[in-house]
């Protein structure tokens, strides 16, 4: 490698992106590429820095695979902060086994984080921490540390962990200051706003407060039982029943938490899961199966009775019951979160964060861009989403999950 090449790398890793761009930006051999690739991609020009990461991959020589499976993980990377989520996976897989075959310990660690923050960003968090191990991130210099911690933080925050969230962060703030590296200390901040921003709203006697994750922690420790409209289940501090695949059983549920320790009417249950504006035989004789159904769910944490006007939830242990609601909720919600990270999404990213279907999420976007909430640009495969970010709705709380309406 050349000095010049060998300078604009050390400028690029301290992050002085147009010291290195003067040293390459005429030059059109493969390390220069790849330069040139990850220095556009840190100025925000994500399609340029991926054609020219791709070209870099193609003109490397059979002989430097190691090379080139730097190039396909840093365009990876570029994947994933763009979110373009159905990127090559196994490619990614490939080019850290390449690394680590070739003892390039520093680059696999990088890869290994970039597979693991998709893991997390997607839900996938036992597959993300079985990802990293139990690796001694004290050896790694200052910004794969960081990047580390950023990934354990992220675990620790889907978990509700928030003790172990915050030390995670402190570590990484303290390897981002380390590096001197901006952008890394910006993005520390960023996910550490999340633990005091408000998480979801706590429902209980139709009275309602917006709550913070280690409140969130509290309640799920307490003798609570919870609805849950975030993660659609329903939990007490001893068992929790999962109601993502069971709309109209979760609707029943959160109906008969707000009207409890009263009973709520089979008109409002009716209306609730059925959206039946008239409470007919056929409505009552359907509520009374789906009663049943859920009842046989919620066996081990509740009971429900009939009343002489419908039916009351009756909690076997908790001695409350309380709604967990996302602080903004209205259709589409799930998706809402998802796009609140101010990034730009493709539609099939959507999907597989949200594990639906894609014409499901295309169908939702349509019809949130007709009403002005989001708004697409490019075409065809390179079509982006995005919103203005919502204050006070952090999407690393509220899980995406099946329940989707339209």
């Amino acid at each position: 490698m050349d000095s010049m090449i060998t300078a604009a790398a050390r400028l690029l890793a301290t992050g002085d992106l147009l010291g290195a761009l003067k040293r390459v930006a005429l030059r059109d051999d493969a390390p220069a590429l790849a330069l040139r690739g990850i220095a556009m991609a840190q100025l925000g020009d994500f399609a340029r820095a991926r054609a020219l990461l791709k070209s870099a991959a193609r003109a490397f020589g059979p002989r430097e695979a190691v090379a080139r499976a730097r190039c396909i993980v840093a365009e990876a990377e570029i994947a994933l902060v763009s979110r373009d989520l159905a990127g090559p996976i196994k490619t990614l897989a490939s080019a850290r086994a390449v690394l680590e075959a070739h003892g390039d310990r520093l680059n696999a660690a990088h890869a290994r984080h970039v597979e693991a923050r998709r893991l997390v960003l997607i839900g996938h968090v036992d597959q993300a921490e079985q990802l990293l191990g139990d690796r001694d991130a004290t050896r790694l210099p200052p910004p794969l540390r960081a990047a580390y911690e950023l990934v354990i933080a992220g675990i620790a925050i889907r978990r509700l962990q928030t003790k172990a969230a915050r030390v995670a962060l402190q570590r990484a703030a303290d390897a981002a200051m380390q590096a001197r590296i901006p952008a890394l200390v910006a993005e520390v901040e960023s996910v550490s706003r999340v633990m005091v921003m408000p998480a979801a709203r706590l429902i209980a006697r139709s009275h309602e407060r917006l709550v913070r994750l280690e409140d969130v922690e509290a309640l799920y420790a307490s003798d609570t039982l919870v609805v849950d409209a975030c993660r659609y289940e329903i939990r007490d501090s001893s068992a929790r029943v999962s109601l993502a695949s069971r709309p109209v059983l979760f609707a029943l549920a959160r109906a008969l938490c707000e009207n409890w320790p009263g009973d709520a009417s089979r008109r409002d249950l009716i209306a609730s899961a059925f959206g039946g504006k008239e409470a007919d035989e056929s409505h009552r004789a359907r509520l009374r199966v789906e009663i049943g159904r859920l009842r046989s769910e919620l066996h081990a944490i509740a009971d429900i009775k009939a009343t002489g006007e419908g039916f009351a939830l009756h909690p076997l242990r908790a001695q409350a019951a309380v709604i967990l609601a996302p602080p903004v909720e209205e259709q589409y919600g799930s998706l809402l979160a998802l796009l609140a990270d101010g990034e730009a999404w493709s539609s099939s990213a959507l999907a597989i964060a949200l594990g639906t279907g894609p014409r499901t999420v295309q169908r939702a976007l349509e019809a949130l861009a007709t009403a002005g909430k989001v708004q697409a640009f490019g075409r065809g495969p390179a079509r982006r989403w995005m919103i203005p970010s919502i204050p006070g709705f952090p999407s690393t709380l509220l899980l995406p999950g099946p329940l989707m309406n339209g």
